[in-house]
């Protein structure tokens, strides 16, 4: 896997009696769920149950990053489309380089930094210099990423693993430890029919890799489409992560984490909980509320309000994680 530092260069559950939407969610958890797009949220999991609420300017994860006893503080960033030219967001530059700032300004030094994926918008080589160069701005001691399709256009990802593949294994894919906490970075934008696809020598990585971890592990996974089937009409699914899935149930606590679809979207089946991230570049429609994922215009006021970043927190010991979606000011 590929990482940088400041100064080097790369190196719900449903309730039981409620019917459910056509996203797997209730009704009532759809309008809490409501609340939150262009907010801030904070999930907290402990002892298998999830509470969730909309976060005010001193939350769960800031109490954390006063702890004493040096919780996890990383943060995820997503869909950044450096090179695309269009009207729904005329300088992709300058809001990611906002979103730089605003990571910088968090009031910690983040862990480590992920990038969920769809670093550039045509996976040229200049494109991806740019997005490096960019990243090494972030104060914090690492960069992580996953590639998203648009980093894979014509190539199969060659051009992105020349700059962000080093140390991982197949078509990029690794895992790492840290603060007791095991993290999963998949690929499954390469193969692609309709729906993501993470194939079979990715999937036996996965399940090696987890063997010889304790059930009690908390498991974050990360991956640029949804390992759930947000939406599978236009993609927003991954055919084959049913796989992976069921090598993750024996967890007490997995959280999955991805971009691709440049919203908030926040579901839960038994241990795992999947969150979708927004974006730094453009908003897409709500699912189904458009012909296709097409990137949207809105006035330029509104722009920010969809596009944002997202910060963890998880303290050993306590078993809780905290999530916050920020939107970008």
């Amino acid at each position: 896997m590929t990482s940088y530092d400041d100064h080097q260069s790369p190196a719900p559950i449903a309730d039981a009696d409620e019917p459910t939407s056509e996203h797997g969610m209730t009704r009532r958890q759809l309008m809490r769920h409501a609340g939150w797009f262009g907010g801030a949220v904070v999930l907290t999991v402990a002892g298998g149950e999830v509470v969730s609420h909309v976060a005010g300017s001193r939350d769960a994860l800031a109490g954390a990053a006063a702890a004493p006893d040096g919780p996890l503080r990383f943060v995820q960033v997503s869909d950044s489309h450096i090179g695309f030219q269009g009207p729904a967001n005329t300088d992709v530059v300058g809001s990611f380089t906002e979103a730089i700032h605003q990571v910088n300004g968090l009031g910690f030094r983040p862990d480590f930094v992920m990038h969920s994926g769809d670093l550039t918008h045509l996976s040229t080589a200049g494109q991806f210099d740019q997005v490096r160069q960019m990243m090494t701005g972030l104060r914090t001691d690492r960069v992580f990423t996953v590639p998203g399709e648009h980093d894979s256009i014509a190539d199969a990802g060659r051009a992105y693993r020349r700059i962000f593949g080093k140390g991982t294994l197949g078509d990029g894919w690794y895992s790492f430890d840290t603060h007791g906490v095991h993290f999963l970075a998949l690929v499954n934008t390469l193969s692609l029919e309709k729906l993501g696809h993470l194939g079979t020598e990715q999937i036996d990585f996965v399940r090696k890799d987890l063997a010889g971890l304790p059930s009690d592990t908390p498991v974050v996974v990360f991956s640029h489409i949804p390992l759930f089937a947000m939406y599978p009409k236009w993609g927003w699914s991954t055919d084959d992560a049913l796989k992976v899935i069921a090598l993750l149930r024996r967890f007490s606590s997995v959280t999955c984490l991805n971009g691709h679809v440049h919203q908030l979207f926040t579901k839960t089946e038994g241990n795992i909980t999947f969150h979708s991230a927004t974006t730094t570049a453009y908003p897409l429609p709500k699912p189904g509320r458009a012909p296709a994922p097409t990137p949207q215009v809105v006035p330029a006021r509104q722009l920010k309000d969809a596009l944002g970043i997202r910060s963890v927190g998880y303290r050993r010991g306590d078993q809780l994680l905290a999530v916050k979606d920020e939107r970008l000011t």
